[in-house]
């Protein structure tokens, strides 16, 4: 598996592989193309069919001014998320690239064989994470210690976190687009109990932490990928709400987060974390398990109970669907990232109090379900909104 700096990305939402991949295929054609002086850039598949909303258009004019940017809704192509680049210069071709945005804001260029990238863990499975950390007696955050330095990158990444998280319960207003989505996250935090429910004010904090977070990636400002930008709210609520419940220090969510990162480097690099080729499940249901898996080791949770928690959290995700109102990372996605929150704590909670040694189903088998099930849905389901609830909404709009 790859560095956990694959894995934790900071960029702009709101969407990894709809702007921070098609940002990264924009400049290596600048910078490879230096004398065009326009652009005709092509967006395939997802990329097209949600394009607008996910602010695709939007990134690659700002890295190139004089793009034309046209949206090809019915040429299929090998991946979901494909666009071409064409420059000019004096009417003429000068280049032509086509890339595919593969997830995570990582790009493969066609035609170009990959540059194999360093793996720096040679384990890729949890079971064969686990059988490492038995053999040389060492524990999870020792692990990924011994064969990387992240300290001071994840330190970033914490306040990377806690700014998007910050700024997003301090703003009131509308997201951006059409469909005039009310920003929530301060007014949920700011609201009084309406229930007698002891764990009211809690859910009630876990969940306006995550549309924070969320409402800033819509809003196309500074997030990380954890594992996406679509569920980059799940994981930083987590964290915000433990550290106020238990005092977190710095190097204990350090630390977590390295354990959440072996779990998403696991979905990743085994099977899949985009939306547009898995669903949402790879996705939120990704960023659940990575948050998960952080609860139980923070709850002092053994490696068989952060295992337990991260397979609740997945399996209960499984057949997710992708489907987003409009094209926006907005609806259903910013109360997925809440809802992912408050289930990850549950998932981590469940996993405490059930014996970890008694579990039928690993980790590994639930990412391999994920994989297949996600292959299975229907391409409609699968960030195109085509299907769904954008295509229910679309219909209930028109009439």
């Amino acid at each position: 598996m790859f560095s956990l700096k694959e894995l934790y990305k900071i960029g702009n939402g709101p969407s990894s592989s709809h702007t921070m991949g098609p940002k990264k295929a924009a400049l290596y054609f600048l910078n490879k193309y230096k004398d065009c002086t326009s652009y005709q850039v092509y967006l395939y598949g997802s990329l097209a069919l949600t394009g607008k909303g996910h602010l695709t258009d939007y990134i690659i004019l700002q890295t190139l001014p004089n793009a034309k940017i046209i949206f090809d809704y019915k040429t299929e192509c090998l991946h979901p998320n494909t666009l071409k680049i064409v420059g000019y210069k004096d009417n003429k071709i000068i280049g032509e690239e086509t890339f595919y945005s593969i997830g995570g804001g990582n790009i493969r260029i066609e035609g170009i064989k990959e540059e194999k990238q360093k793996e720096i863990y040679n384990e890729n499975t949890f079971y064969q994470i686990k059988e490492y950390l038995k053999e040389n007696n060492i524990n999870l955050v020792e692990y990924v210690n011994k064969h990387e330095s992240i300290d001071s990158y994840l330190e970033h990444v914490l306040k990377v976190m806690q700014a998007s998280l910050k700024a997003g319960l301090s703003k009131s207003g509308v997201l951006p687009g059409r469909l005039k989505v009310k920003r929530k996250a301060k007014d949920i935090y700011f609201a009084k109990s309406l229930t007698k429910l002891d764990y009211d004010k809690d859910i009630r904090k876990i969940m306006a932490y995550a549309y924070a977070v969320s409402e800033e990636n819509a809003s196309g400002a500074e997030v990380v990928t954890s594992p996406t930008c679509g569920a980059c709210g799940v994981l930083p609520a987590v964290i915000m709400y433990l550290k106020e419940k238990y005092g977190t220090t710095k190097k204990e969510e350090i630390d977590g987060l390295k354990v959440a990162g072996i779990i998403g480097n696991i979905v990743s690099y085994t099977a899949s974390i985009s939306g547009a080729y898995a669903g949402c499940q790879a996705e939120v249901g990704t960023a659940t398990s990575m948050a998960a898996s952080y609860a139980a080791y923070i709850l002092k949770g053994d490696i068989l109970t952060i295992e337990r928690a991260a397979e609740i959290a997945l399996e209960h995700n499984l057949g997710l669907t992708c489907d987003p109102v409009e094209g926006y990372v907005q609806i259903p996605c910013i109360e997925r990232n809440a809802m992912g929150a408050v289930r990850a704590i549950d998932s981590a909670i469940l996993a405490l109090y059930i014996n970890a040694k008694e579990a039928k189903i690993s980790f590994d088998t639930v990412v391999s379900t994920m994989l297949e099930t996600g292959v299975s849905l229907p391409r409609s389901l699968k960030e195109t909104s085509e299907g769904g609830l954008a295509k229910k909404y679309k219909e209930e709009e028109n009439e």
